[in-house]
């Protein structure tokens, strides 16, 4: 009995291990259960842990939406540009029988060197650096699809490329304040960074949104090798483009007036100038240039605000436009009725005339024509009192937003109180006004005495459908002045240009042949710093519209502070502007004003003889391109009916097969797609401006069916 004792008590050992290794299987089946049927676990959600670690998020990366001008020629876009990489370590080949990493690094070199315009030497160097892969810059950066095709075809193993987007402007400095820019940056959503484009300025800021479009993305479970799983779900959502945004600018205006604030800021080196150019029948902004200016491609900005929308400033004597219609349209008015110019006087101030003599006892209606402060004063009080000239500056827009679409619009300041505020506000000084507020009172004149919202945009388009989201329409007020008020304003501002008086003040803007009607305008420049005037010192402005029975153009014009102390060169920047638009649209009889642009309407010159029709163009001072040298003219660009301008290019086609290729270098896209279409030929285009280089070269005879690969940039990258 005893020996059997011994034995059992010999198994205590086992069964405790055994209830060990129960109590551990229990734990395991209980860990088991709560890993199979709770969701979260010690607080994470093992769902979601498990697919982020096996998710693929792929951003589907919207394109911007384009910018144009009224005539579909584009101002902004998207291009895509390409950085040259090398794969320098062999373990990028591995087991591969072809090798994707630089083998020879001397060869390498030499083959690209002349194609990004670098030492070979220095490629070399970069080849011989100890990493996975490098970058060949600089000229290895930003390279266009031709330079990456060239690259392509030369087969050197290791060479990739990274691909990248960015906004570009092919006008360069042209509208830069309407158009304005947008900025790369890099965005972070769902903890994936892209790089995306951001509105800063001008309508680039305004429509961002619209512009901008709403990206997708595509989301997939991967293996360990980074693909994606066969057989299993993925969820995809498309990136929205953005829409396209057509302003109301008119190129060839725009390049008119652009032409002319460069050549008056040359001549008088002002602090800043701005000119406008708007339609007097729908209150369309068809051109505006200023300076300083900008390149947005550069972004060399010296001032953020464009000076359109965002200059508050004492506009001066084109005031006393709106203080005479006041009182015109009021009924009080009486032009013959004469007052002595000498001066007035209100209590210890005194308000004198520019000539701070006067003009002895004069009309009102002369008052207007010399431009006499003193006259515009005596308003208040004969013709009408402070809350009615208050009642008419609020009315005529002045002292609130235009609501043009463009960003960062101000007010201005409407404010007087006592008898010297009341009648200095009557010429314009002591209160502030925006240029674009003076083009839309204008519009008053214009528009028979309703006055017209400003427009930049004209419409909106959606890329994808080709609908149009949005298109502005012409939004006038009820009518504010009387018809008889309009006519008499229009024969006041006809006598400010078109008198014989010593005293007329806007002579300097007659043109022969044109009725223009305008008021000029000399303000004191105030120091933004200091709230002071200082001393001779001025902002000079011209307001005027033509033709004047039936107004077509508003404009309007400003020098403010120039280092002459002279107006002289903006006198005739707005004579420049006029001419050049008037014989664009053939507004007025004469085709020729003081040697400016001369606009030429294109007939059918189909079946004339070639020769005749290139030497009648040519001695109107218009370039001719010729297609072979046949005696014929079977085809022609531009088409018939067209208006063309000195010094601008017409294509004739001949009957002649054996065709040279032309000298295309400083050619507009345009001209160079009109060429191509009349010669059959295919056509690569990369980049936007004009014509940097052309794969065809000159004198070569065009084969049938040949390829024509042209490089273009903006106008600055020409030499």
């Amino acid at each position: 009995m005893k020996k059997r004792n011994m034995v059992n008590q010999n198994w205590k050992t086992p069964k405790v291990l055994f209830k060990v290794f129960l109590l551990f299987m229990c734990i395991i089946f209980l860990q088991l259960c709560y890993l199979a049927l709770f969701p979260n676990i010690y607080g994470i959600n093992m769902d979601q842990f498990a697919k982020g670690r096996n998710t693929v998020k792929q951003t589907l990366s919207a394109a911007r939406g384009n910018i144009y001008d009224k005539d579909k020629n584009v101002l902004a876009l998207n291009v895509t540009s390409y950085t040259v990489i090398a794969y320098l370590s062999e373990s990028r080949t591995g087991s591969n029988k072809t090798p994707l990493h630089v083998v020879d690094k001397k060869q390498t070199a030499e083959a690209l060197a002349p194609i990004l315009n670098m030492e070979a030497n220095y490629i070399e160097k970069l080849l011989n650096k100890k990493s996975y892969q490098v970058e060949l810059g600089p000229g290895g950066r930003g390279i266009t699809e031709l330079k990456k095709t060239e690259i392509e075809a030369l087969s050197l193993p290791g060479i990739d490329f990274i691909e990248s987007h960015k906004r570009y402007y092919p006008n360069g400095d042209f509208a830069s304040y309407m158009i304005g820019y947008a900025k790369e940056m890099e965005v972070e959503n769902d903890k994936v960074k892209t790089t995306d484009m951001k509105g800063e300025l001008g309508i680039e800021l305004q429509y961002d949104t619209l512009l901008r479009g709403k990206d997708g993305y595509l989301e997939y479970q991967k293996d360990r090798f980074g693909y994606k799983i066969p057989d299993t779900k993925e969820f995809r959502i498309d990136a929205e483009d953005g829409n396209d945004v057509y302003l109301t600018l008119d190129s060839n205006i725009q390049r008119f007036v652009e032409a002319a604030v460069k050549d008056a800021s040359k001549a008088s080196n002002p602090e800043w100038m701005i000119l406008t150019v708007m339609d007097a029948k729908t209150g369309d902004i068809l051109g505006s240039a200023s300076t300083p200016s900008f390149d947005p491609n550069k972004k060399n900005i010296v001032n953020y605000q464009n000076p359109l929308i965002s200059f508050n400033y004492e506009p001066g004597s084109t005031m006393k436009t709106f203080s005479y219609m006041c009182a015109i349209d009021k009924g009080t008015y009486d032009g013959s009725a004469t007052y002595d110019s000498s001066k007035i006087e209100f209590a210890d101030d005194v308000i004198r005339d520019w000539n701070k003599i006067g003009f002895g006892v004069i009309s009102f209606d002369k008052g207007y024509e010399y431009s006499s402060n003193v006259g515009a004063s005596n308003l208040i009080g004969k013709f009408i009192d402070k809350k009615d000239l208050q009642a008419c500056l609020q009315n005529y827009g002045f002292g609130k937003k235009t609501a043009i679409e463009l960003p960062r619009e101000l007010t201005g300041k409407i404010e007087f109180k006592y008898p010297i505020e009341i009648a200095s506000a009557s010429f314009g000084q002591g209160i502030t006004t925006t240029a674009i507020q003076q083009l839309q009172g204008l519009t008053l004149l214009s528009n028979n005495g309703k006055m017209l919202t400003p427009h930049i945009v004209d419409k909106i388009v959606d890329t994808k459908t080709g609908k149009v989201v949005y298109e502005s329409k012409k939004t006038e007020t009820k009518t504010l002045i009387k018809q008889s008020t309009v006519q008499k304003m229009k024969d006041l501002m006809y006598n400010v240009v078109h008198g014989t008086d010593g005293y007329t003040t806007g002579k300097p803007y007659k043109i022969d042949g044109y009725d223009i009607i305008g008021k000029t305008g000399t303000a004191q420049y105030v120091n933004a710093k200091t709230g002071k005037y200082v001393e001779g010192s001025y902002i000079y402005s011209f307001s005027g519209m033509f033709p004047k029975d039936n107004p077509e153009i508003i404009i309007y014009a400003a020098l403010a502070k120039p280092a002459t102390n002279s107006n002289i060169s903006m006198q005739q920047a707005v004579r420049n502007v006029i001419s050049n638009i008037a014989t664009y649209k053939n507004m007025f009889a004469s085709t020729t004003v003081e040697g400016n642009a001369i606009s030429e309407k294109i007939g059918s010159y189909i079946n004339k003889n070639s020769s005749n029709i290139k030497n009648e163009l040519e001695n109107k001072g218009i370039k001719v391109v010729m297609i072979g040298n046949g005696n014929k003219i079977i085809a022609q660009y531009p088409r018939v009916g067209e208006q063309i301008l000195k010094g601008e290019t017409v294509i004739l086609k001949t009957d002649d097969t054996n065709i040279q290729m032309p000298n295309m270098i400083g050619w507009s896209r345009n001209l160079v797609e009109a060429y191509a279409n009349l010669t059959s030929i295919t056509l690569h285009l990369n980049g936007y401006g004009f014509v940097t280089e052309q794969s065809i070269k000159e004198g070569e005879l065009l084969q049938p069916g040949a390829t024509l690969s042209i490089n273009l940039a903006q106008k600055y990258a020409l030499s």
